[in-house]
């Protein structure tokens, strides 16, 4: 009997419960997969608390991403078998044993990048993937602000982007995650807990600013990251793990200087089969050829993700989280 996480009502880690599932066989369109390893991010909390509801209502299995074998597929699949080795990004459901996805979905996990590593790397490699290549191009011309470069996006981003050529400046909130950040690419990185980040921008920038600022933190860095761009600077807000940021006021983008402002999800950049495959290819292609390192700092039972979401938002965790089925 399969098993997954399941939840009934939103709330706290604890909502969550460990229970057996039916899961069927898949429908044309669609592929059963056995999951071999389940990406951990931000956004399972932010589905579990309510802050998003989950598209199909309650109950609901959390979970954007995996990596899996393929079991069986449905009429009119051809792009993937049984037997394949395959990972995804969406829909919601990835915190069980076994599960139905779309097939449309699924991309074959090349040789050279284990199911490990596809797993905890397809969501944030790929939210790295849009945010550097195609929400604001980066290249060596450009200097960017990176929040959270300790987390799991951010650890990737930083690699990523100094391979582009970029300076990359980014805050943490510890002497520990300060040095992941530096090992990882940045050049600079501020405590936001002792320092004033926007502050310490401008004299790193020698008063200059970025061009753009990445913010997943959301409530507590807003609207001082609007601090650290340079005029028609961008500021892409992309997460809010410190909470939502309300009352956005639209008059400041003039008053700090004519700045651009951006709010994207990953499911808008890899709407299309081949946006995926493009997305999915470019990130596949920097971990295969050394570029970009995909360093799994914590695995936990799926059964046990309860802890793990307790340690994601406690911020003991650094860089990718796995959840083993």
């Amino acid at each position: 009997m399969v098993q997954a996480i399941r939840v009934f009502e939103t709330g706290g880690p604890e909502v969550m419960r460990w229970e057996h599932v039916d899961v069927g066989e898949p429908a044309p369109g669609e592929a059963r997969i056995r999951h071999t390893a389940i990406g951990l991010n931000f956004i399972d909390t932010y589905f579990r608390s309510g802050l998003y509801p989950a598209p199909d209502g309650l109950p609901f299995s959390p979970g954007n991403e995996g990596a899996g074998i393929v079991q069986t597929v449905g009429e009119g699949v051809t792009h993937v078998g049984p037997g394949d080795r395959v990972a995804y990004v969406g829909p919601l459901g990835a915190y069980a044993q076994e599960r139905i996805v779309p097939a449309d979905k699924l991309v074959v996990i090349p040789e050279g990048v284990d199911d490990k590593t596809a797993a905890a790397m397809m969501l944030k490699g790929m939210t790295a993937q849009y945010l550097l290549r195609q929400t604001y191009k980066v290249g060596p011309e450009t200097t960017l602000l990176f929040h959270a470069a300790a987390g799991g996006v951010g650890l990737i981003a930083g690699q990523w982007a100094a391979h582009l050529g970029a300076t990359v400046i980014g805050t943490a909130g510890s002497e520990e995650k300060i040095e992941l950040a530096k090992a990882h690419g940045y050049q600079h990185v501020i405590n936001y807990r002792t320092e004033n980040f926007a502050e310490r921008v401008k004299e790193i920038t020698d008063g200059k600013g970025c061009d753009v600022v990445y913010d997943s933190v959301g409530q507590d860095t807003y609207p001082g990251s609007l601090d650290c761009l340079k005029p028609l600077g961008m500021w892409v807000s992309f997460g809010q793990s410190s909470g939502p940021i309300v009352d956005f006021n639209l008059g400041l983008l003039a008053q700090k200087g004519s700045l651009f402002a951006t709010r994207p999800t990953l499911f808008s950049y890899v709407a299309t089969r081949d946006a995926l495959e493009k997305t999915a290819g470019e990130l596949f292609d920097v971990v295969r050829n050394g570029v970009v390192k995909i360093e799994i700092n914590q695995e936990y039972r799926l059964a046990d993700a309860v802890q793990a979401h307790q340690d994601l938002e406690g911020r003991k965790t650094t860089g990718a989280t796995i959840l083993i089925p």
